[in-house]
C-alpha cells in the first residue's frame, strides 16, 4: 500500500500537578497505552507506521512539526509527480472556510445582548446547519470576550449571548 501512519507522541502529559483519572493512572497514561497498543496492532497486521516523539507541546515543537509536514508533503508530491499545493481538495477547503466565515458573521449578528440562545435557535433563524452554528459559537465564545457561553447539561442546550462593551 502507498501509505503509512504517523503517530506523534508527546512525552510530557501536562504542565503542573499530576491528575489521576484512576488510582495511579492519568489520561496521559491512557493515551500512551492507546498509542502503543494501536501501533502494535498495526504492526501485527503488516501496516507500516512511524512515531515522532516530542518532549512537550509548545510553540517551538508545534512549529517544528508543521514545518516537517509542509516539507514532507512537498517532497512526496514531487515523488509522485503532482503539485501537492494545488489540489482540488485544497480549493474546496478554501471555499468551505469562506462559507464558514460568512456563517460566523451571520451568527454574530444574531447574538443578542444578555439573552442566551441555543445554537439550534440561531441556526433556524439563519437557515443554517445547527452543528456548524454550534461550532462557530464555541469558537467565538473561546476567543471573543464579548461572547458569553452558559454551559448546560447537554452541549446542544448551551446558551450563547453577546455582552456589550462597557
Amino acid at each position: 500500500l502507498n501509505f503509512f501512519i504517523t503517530f506523534i507522541e508527546v512525552r510530557k502529559d501536562r504542565r503542573g500537578e499530576r491528575f489521576d483519572v484512576e488510582d495511579g493512572i492519568t489520561s496521559g497514561d491512557y493515551l500512551e497505552g492507546f498509542l502503543r497498543g494501536t501501533r502494535s496492532a498495526l504492526y501485527e497486521s503488516g501496516r507500516e507506521s512511524i512515531t515522532i516523539s516530542i518532549p512537550e507541546v509548545n510553540a517551538f515543537n508545534l512549529g517544528m512539526l508543521i514545518a516537517l509536514y509542509e516539507r514532507a508533503v512537498g517532497f512526496y508530491g514531487s515523488l509522485v509527480n503532482i503539485n501537492a499545493y494545488d489540489q482540488p481538495g485544497v480549493e474546496a477547503g478554501k471555499k468551505a472556510a469562506t462559507k464558514l466565515l460568512q456563517l460566523q458573521k451571520q451568527v454574530s449578528e444574531k447574538l443578542l445582548p444578555g439573552r442566551g440562545q441555543a445554537a439550534e435557535e440561531i441556526a433556524r433563524a439563519i437557515d443554517a446547519d445547527p452543528e456548524d452554528v454550534f461550532h462557530v459559537l464555541r469558537h467565538l465564545a473561546s476567543n471573543n470576550p464579548q461572547i458569553k457561553l452558559e454551559p448546560a447539561e447537554e452541549p446542544a442546550d448551551d446558551r450563547f449571548s453577546f455582552e456589550e462593551e462597557r
